[in-house]
Formats: structure tokens, sequence, C-alpha cells
């Protein structure tokens, strides 16, 4: 007697399995690399180091889509078709942290807080994996949205410049620099007076204060080139041209296809060059703490695992939209499996230098796209990025693309993910119950704050600076309370569910 095997487990030809698991890999490749470049150039690391940190994300990406496709023991996987990838709800925390902290103390601090993280998210996982009826839509929904408004500023400084530093809109003016300098050449002089001075210059000019500075008022030619925009909105175009005219598989790698053609323009047209790609190396391993020991700071810690019990709910509902999808319901022993391989995940990037993962939901809208179940397409996926992250030319080639490149997607990326939490809220019940509006409003304008007024913190403790910087927590803290205040917690998952299947685009 045969027994039929299951979708989800069926075993296809070599040469189907390596063509189906690239599909995924560049379904996924401009998000998976999107992270470690925003979180790079906010810690001012060197190109080398960025590089470094796009290998170690796209190998362990490889890592843990392999222990979540395939199994390890019975405490981690889930066994379906899944690809994993770091999330865009850690970017904020981070770049917060990075600014706060730069350089290699800041990388030390960051890969810190998410080793811990990954630690507790290993431990609550089966606490969790009971907690999907405190996020139904309207609380996914907006979490959602606010991420994908957090997440445009970068995308938008990525083409203009960042508002401060080289790339500021306004620099000091000259003239104002050189009187300044003048001024603090004869404060100097007063404390060592000329022989036979009469008086002493200090009685005319004082020291100057110490930290005093000019606000930058003159224009600076280094933001918003025309160029650069002229770039962009080349990109933001190709990206527009091709999901509108391609079918298919093309049509699902658009913003991928985009970024190529941005880094064929910017090359030439002089803003991009391969120097560093002929200096990398064709094989290199990847190394764990290659950035020193991690420092683990409490608070940060606390900041970062907050972010991953957001990023649990919403692979929560990821996984058991994914297994009705692949007709293999997922019992709680199975969710916390799932959920368990989201803190290892972290935890294994913490170690090789890279950052929280997560179920990729736009490869579970791929499965439903394609109605191929089996994830072992999933495993070769996973064996793809490990090989990617193993080519250090690669992670070079990516880290020479003009960051306006990565703005012209980085618009669209960013903003398909708010456009995510719209598509979830609009499946809402707003007309019989207006107090979904005050929870949607009242998060939306919380998760605004750090955006609006950053330094509104500055009269609080230092201490809790870290948990209230990100829009994103402030946001997911206001929409949990709010909704049990307004509509308590339901007992039935199926609204989330559906959420999650509409979250193909994040």
């Amino acid at each position: 007697m045969t027994h039929a095997v299951h979708p989800v487990d069926e075993r296809l030809p070599a040469g189907k399995l390596a063509a189906l698991g690239l599909q995924h890999v560049l379904v996924m490749y401009a998000g998976a690399i999107a992270v470690p470049l925003i979180v790079g150039r906010a810690l001012k690391l060197s190109p080398e180091q960025v590089a470094a940190l796009i290998s170690a994300d796209l190998f362990c990406c490889g890592i843990v889509t392999l222990i979540q496709s395939l199994g390890a023991t019975q405490w981690f996987g889930i066994k379906l078709p899944v690809m994993m990838g770091v999330t865009f709800a850690s970017v904020t925390p981070m770049v917060a942290m990075a600014g706060n902290t730069p350089g290699m103390a800041g990388a030390q601090l960051i890969f810190g807080a998410i080793i811990g993280a990954g630690l507790i998210s290993i431990v609550m996982a089966p606490l969790v994996s009971r907690m999907l009826r405190y996020f139904p839509p309207v609380v996914t929904g907006t979490i959602i949205l606010v991420i994908g408004i957090s997440l445009m500023r970068i995308g938008i400084n990525w083409i203009f410049g960042n508002p401060f530093g080289p790339t500021a809109p306004s620099i000091v003016n000259p003239d104002h620099a050189r009187w300044l300098a003048e001024v603090g050449s004869m404060a100097n002089a007063a404390v060592t007076p000329a022989a036979g001075a009469s008086a002493p210059l200090a009685s005319v000019v004082s020291a100057v204060p110490k930290g005093l500075s000019i606000v930058g008022s003159v224009p600076n030619p280094a933001y918003a080139p025309l160029g650069g925009i002229g770039v962009a909105a080349i990109v933001m175009v190709a990206i527009l041209l091709i999901a509108k005219f391609a079918k298919g598989f093309v049509s699902n790698i658009s913003v991928l296809l985009g970024i190529v053609v941005g880094g064929i323009v910017g090359t030439a047209t002089g803003m991009m060059n391969f120097d560093k790609v002929a200096k990398a190396h064709w094989f290199d391993l990847v190394m764990p703490f290659q950035f020193g020991m991690p420092t683990f700071d409490p608070i940060l810690v606390v900041t970062m695992t907050l972010v991953m019990f957001v990023v649990m709910i919403e692979s929560t509902g990821m996984f058991l939209a994914l297994g009705e999808m692949t007709d293999r319901p997922i019992d709680q022993p199975a969710l916390a499996r799932g959920l368990r391989t989201d803190g290892l995940g972290t935890l294994i990037g913490g170690i090789f230098n890279t950052f929280p993962y997560t179920s990729f939901s736009q490869n579970v809208g791929l499965v439903g796209v394609t109605g191929v179940k089996s994830r072992f397409v999933c495993v070769a996926g996973g064996i793809i990025l490990i090989v990617l992250g193993l080519l250090p030319k690669m992670a070079a080639l990516v880290e020479s693309l003009p960051t306006v490149v990565l703005g012209g997607a980085g618009l669209v990326m960013f903003g398909m993910v708010a456009a995510t939490g719209i598509r979830i809220l609009g499946n809402v019940d707003f007309k019989s119950n207006r107090h979904n509006l005050f929870v949607v409003a009242i998060t939306i304008g919380m998760g605004m704050i750090p955006l609006v007024a950053p330094n509104f913190k500055q009269w609080l403790p230092g201490a809790i600076h870290p948990l209230i910087e990100s829009g994103i927590l402030l946001a997911s803290v206001s929409a949990v309370l709010l909704n049990l205040y307004f509509n308590g917690a339901s007992k039935d998952n199926s609204q989330a569910i559906g959420a999650a299947k509409a979250a193909d685009s994040h």
C-alpha cells in the first residue's frame, strides 16, 4: 500500500527546484539587502564593512531558511515553504542606536541587543503562539502602516541627502567660518600677549566658548543634486513600467530590475565605479563576531525584544495563512517551532554580525501565485543564499550602488509596506465600530512623534530613550492597548489570518 506524499513534502526534480528556488531568492533579494545597507551607513562603517554586513546577511538568510523549511530537532522549524529574511521592523530602533553610538562600538551594541533578543525570543515563542487574538487586523494593519511611513524617511534621505553631515541642506558660510577662526586666534593671542603690549587682548576679545558652532546658512551643493534626483526618478519609472507591462515572474522582481537599471545609469553617468568590486575576493567565509565581541545593554536588549515580539506576532499570522494555502493546518506546537526559529535566526544573526529574522511575506504570496507548495523549493533558495553570502564580490557590487538608486527603489519598497497596512485596514469594520477609528488615529499619531519631533524626549530620563525613540514601538504598544480598551480580545483567529493573507507585499 502506497501513501501519497503531501504537496508540502514533495521533492521536485533538481532542475525545477533550482529554478523555483532562484525565483524565491530574486523576489526577496532587494528587501534582504536593504537592511544591512541602511544600518551599515547609519553606523558610518567603511564600504568594506558594509559589504561584510551584506555577505553575512545573505549567508544567515540561507542558514535560517534551511532551519525553518527542513526543520532541526523537535524544537525548531515549521517545515513549510518559508523564506527567512531581515525584518524592516527592526530598522528604526537600530538606526536610532547607530545615531547615538556610531562606528564599531555602535555595531557591538546592536549585535548585543540582537543576541539578547534572540535568546529571549526562543524562550517566549510558546507564549506568543497563543497571543494572536490580541492582534486583529486593526492592530496589525496600523502597525505595518507605521512601519512603512517610518521607513519612507530613509528612502527619501537616500535620494536627497541626510539632514545632518556632509549632505545636509545647508553648509556654514565660509565668510562666517573665517571670522570665527580670526576671533579664535585673537583670543588665543590674548592668553600670551606680545612683549611690551600696553593692554591684554583679553579685555577686547574673550575666549571662544567651548563647543560654539555656526549654523549652516548657505545651500549645500551636495544636497538634492538634480542629477541624483534624475537617476532616482529613472529607477522609479523603470519599476513602474516593468510592474505594469511585464508578466509573471519578471513583474514580481520589478524592484530588483529597477535597481539594475539604476546601476547601469549610475555607471554611465560616473556615479558608480567598480574599484571595490575588483578588490573584493571571489570567495570568503562569514565568520562570527567579525565586528568584535558584542556589548549587552539591558535597555537596548529590551527594545529589540519588543521588536521581536511584534515580528513574531506578524509571523504567527503568516504561518497560519501559509498553512491554509498549503492545506497543512498549523497546530500550536508547530507554530511554536516556527516562532522559536525566528528567535534562533535572530540569535544566529547577532553572532554572525547581522540582524533579526522573520518569514518574508512576499515569498508567502509567491507560493499562492505559483501554486508550488513544496518546502524543498525554499530549501533550494536557502542554499543559493548561502552561496551568495560566500561571494564577497556580490556584496561589494551591492554596496557600490549610489544611494540615489537605492532611494528610488526604496520609495517603492517602503511605500509598499505602508500600502500593505492600508490594505489590511481595508478589511476593518469602521462603519459599525467607530472605536476602530480611535485605535488607528491615535496609533498613527504616536508613531509619527519621533519622526516629526525627534527631540521630544530631551527632558525624559535617558535610560528610557531607546524605548521611546522608535515610532514603531510606540505605535505597537498604543495599538494593542487601545484595541484592548475599546474592543477587548477576540477569541476568533480567522480575522488575523485573513490580515496575514492580505500582507503579501510586506
